[in-house]
């Protein structure tokens, strides 16, 4: 019997049949593999899907501006005297005495109560905070934690006995949104309310866009204003901006590094027919202990207030003086905080 004849990748058998050749065996190529230095196939690392991050909350309506408004000074009239007592981890006291040529000297009585539930350092629930006058008026404000995602506010205003406002919030924060509806002095019988309904919702992680609905109801009168808003956030500024048929708001703050900052504002009321341009800045001298905030104004006012902490005294003395050019007004406060 004739023997078969050999070709490359076909073998002709017997019959004149051909048969494809296997080919190199997979021990094979593994040992080609080792010799010239490549990983096996199944041991090459496989490229991970890429996730995109979680948008963050936007946080509350109320706080949009809040960056820029802490850079410019509080004003301050007279002389003030505030002593704070910590009596625990939860309750803590403030006794304020202020004495002012504009009125008559008056003294408050500053309380507040936080529990247990903490979600970050400057927020936990439950908490009642209480001010109270030498003559009796009061105001006080509770906020709830009534689920994970699901905060509840009543805020009260008395002057001696008789009740001028009572608020109702609740508000809903997601993932990446919050929905805030208010409640303004509700009276059933007379027919009258105010309600706010406010929503934000994040698009990017810098792009935060929403809007504010105001309605009112009394007899005889009933109206609504719409308000929409935005806000920018980037690595060293934010830029906000909130329009309406009641007029518009804008703000700047920039952070220029960890001692100077930088705000401005732009105010317009349809209503009243007024304008106002405010520029302030923050001032912080760590070195020294002190802090430093001034601003101008469109209405020819400049003022300015100085802190200054003394250390290891528990005390902070601050000194402000503010002067209107067009009113020709000047006043000017001294504080004094312990604790």
């Amino acid at each position: 019997m004739a023997a078969p004849i050999k070709m490359t990748g076909v073998c002709l058998g017997e019959r004149g049949s051909m048969m494809a050749n296997p080919g190199p065996s997979p021990d094979l190529w593994t040992e080609m593999g080792n010799t010239l230095g490549l990983a096996p196939m199944g041991a090459l690392p496989r490229r991970s899907p890429r996730r995109e991050e979680p948008l963050p909350n936007p946080g509350s309506f109320d706080e949009l501006h809040r960056l820029c408004k802490d850079v410019f000074p509080a004003q301050m009239e007279g002389v003030k005297l505030v002593v704070n007592k910590v009596l625990s981890s939860h309750f803590q006291v403030a006794h304020t005495v202020h004495m002012s040529a504009l009125g008559l000297p008056g003294y408050h009585l500053h309380a507040a109560y936080a529990g247990d539930w903490q979600l970050s350092a400057t927020e936990m629930f439950p908490t009642v905070v209480g001010d109270m006058d030498s003559s009796g008026s009061l105001n006080a404000q509770v906020l709830l934690l009534l689920a994970e995602r699901l905060r509840a506010k009543a805020v009260f205003q008395t002057q001696q006995a008789k009740f001028l406002t009572w608020q109702f919030d609740g508000e809903y924060r997601g993932d990446d949104y919050t929905a805030t509806l208010t409640l303004g002095n509700p009276d059933l019988i007379g027919e009258s309310v105010i309600m706010v309904a406010h929503f934000l919702q994040s698009l990017t992680h810098r792009l935060v866009l929403g809007g504010e609905l105001v309605y009112h109801r009394r007899p005889g009168e009933e109206g609504a204003i719409l308000t929409l808003a935005g806000k920018y956030s980037a690595v060293h500024w934010v830029a906000t901006l909130n329009v309406g048929s009641g007029g518009a708001h804008a703000s700047y703050y920039h952070k220029a590094n960890e001692q100077v900052q930088v705000g401005v504002e732009f105010e317009a009321n349809t209503r009243l027919q007024d304008t106002t341009f405010s520029f302030g800045y923050h001032l912080t001298l760590p070195q020294a202990n002190m802090v430093f905030r001034g601003l101008v104004d469109s209405n020819w006012c400049v003022g300015a207030v100085l802190e200054k902490k003394m250390p290891p005294l528990p005390v902070t003395l601050a000194l402000g003086a503010f002067l209107n050019h067009w009113r020709n007004r000047f006043h000017c406060g001294f504080s004094i905080t312990v604790g």
